[in-house]
């Protein structure tokens, strides 16, 4: 192992008396941020004005920030593109692809899929009607029911309540051979482990940059489109600043080349800027170690959390093939158990209805954090502390 993950640590700023198992959610902050913010409104804005755009290179931002991503994801360079919400890209995916399958009707996914992404489908089908459905079958059941109906597999790469994580390879090779195409959500998998868009087949992707990439709340969605597509997708949404010529003024709608074509209205310069000051922690770290140290944690975590708690059942893979790059657990009172850790110090969260869920994160978790994680969450458990009112109070964000 080569990457030094002592010296990643150290690239955040961690609240003292805090260990934080929650950047499968959202992303501590790296110590770059604040200062490239700092730049960005002060000496950008405040200074240059509008003519950052230029001076500044606001307007190639989204390519480029998108080129380091794609560095992450297993992406041909020029295939990625930043902006805009995981919403509007997951729409953006969806309604492209079905238009590269005529005659298909049928967008298949699964019942562990993000909610989110699900009513972004169920809305697109009620919108184009003509017979387009939304078909949801159990997440072990998606490649058996891949057929000559299907028109796009929609999937995301890892289950968010359990971590369990679809075989993206083999579920590409079945759906092209069905000619379906399929749209990935990498948001539980960019940043997390080593992602292969291109050796694997991916036609589109999708993924969010605030969990594994620390870009800050709200941070801005990427899209990915297969170079194969790039001159013969048309942008659902056809923006502004994905024309051919925006400063044409065209009354005419004509797609940018490439990727360029996915990008819809103006970029978020300062997410943008937080997030590309985030992506300067990637730098140097290997994928590859990445993956090998957060299993070795997750293995240590699930280990000490099973010898001390009999009454958490693990909702997680045994088989590292099958996990990505977090722990789940079950119980009946999960809300309030979470509660509890969060008062002493832990953070997770709750996913209804009973997963307690910790991101399992090496850039800035080591065997330490695991260990006396697992020791606050077994006494926890023990005494039964976590029975109490104000534990059970449900926040409007669980």
């Amino acid at each position: 192992m080569t990457t030094d993950f002592a010296a990643t640590k150290r690239q955040f700023l961690l609240p003292e008396g805090v260990i934080y198992l929650d950047g499968n959610s959202l992303g501590p902050l790296p110590r770059g941020v604040a200062e490239r913010l700092q730049t960005t409104v002060a000496d950008e804005w405040g200074q240059m004005l509008i003519r950052g755009w230029n001076t500044a290179g606001w307007m190639d931002m989204p390519a480029r920030v998108g080129n380091r991503i794609a560095r992450l994801v297993g992406a041909e360079p020029g295939s990625v593109v930043m902006g805009d919400t995981l919403s509007i890209k997951v729409y953006q995916a969806l309604a492209s692809a079905l238009e590269l399958v005529p005659g298909r009707r049928v967008i298949l996914s699964d019942t562990g899929n993000f909610p989110s992404d699900l009513y972004i489908a169920d809305g697109l089908v009620r919108t184009l009607g003509d017979g387009h459905v939304l078909k949801t079958v159990a997440p072990e059941a998606v490649e058996d029911a891949i057929d000559g109906s299907v028109g796009v597999v929609m999937v995301t790469e890892v289950d968010y309540r359990t971590g369990r994580r679809h075989d993206m390879a083999r579920l590409a090779a079945k759906a092209h051979a069905h000619g379906a195409l399929l749209v990935w959500d990498l948001a539980h998998s960019a940043g997390a482990f080593p992602v292969h868009l291109a050796r694997d087949g991916a036609d589109f992707a999708v993924g969010c940059t605030y969990k594994y990439l620390n870009s800050g709340p709200g941070g801005p969605a990427f899209i990915y489109l297969a170079p194969r597509h790039q001159d013969a997708a048309r942008p659902a949404l056809s923006g502004w600043l994905g024309h051919e010529a925006p400063f044409a003024f065209d009354l005419d709608y004509r797609p940018g080349a490439g990727i360029e074509r996915m990008r819809v209205g103006t970029p978020p310069i300062l997410q943008l800027a937080a997030l590309d000051a985030a992506l300067d922690v990637w730098n140097g770290v290997d994928l590859d170690d990445l993956r090998a140290r957060a299993l070795a944690l997750q293995d240590r975590f699930i280990a000490a959390v099973e010898t001390a708690c009999p009454m958490l059942t693990l909702a997680t893979p045994r088989d590292h093939g099958q996990r990505g790059s977090q722990v789940s657990f079950r119980h009946a009172e999960g809300y309030a158990i979470m509660q509890a850790l969060i008062a002493e110090g832990v953070i997770g969260d709750f996913r209804a209805p009973d997963i307690l869920r910790f991101g399992i994160t090496p850039l800035y978790i080591d065997e330490g954090d695991i260990d006396r994680a697992a020791a606050i969450l077994a006494r926890i458990m023990t005494t039964g502390s976590w029975d109490q009112p104000q534990f059970k109070a449900r926040a409007r964000v669980t």
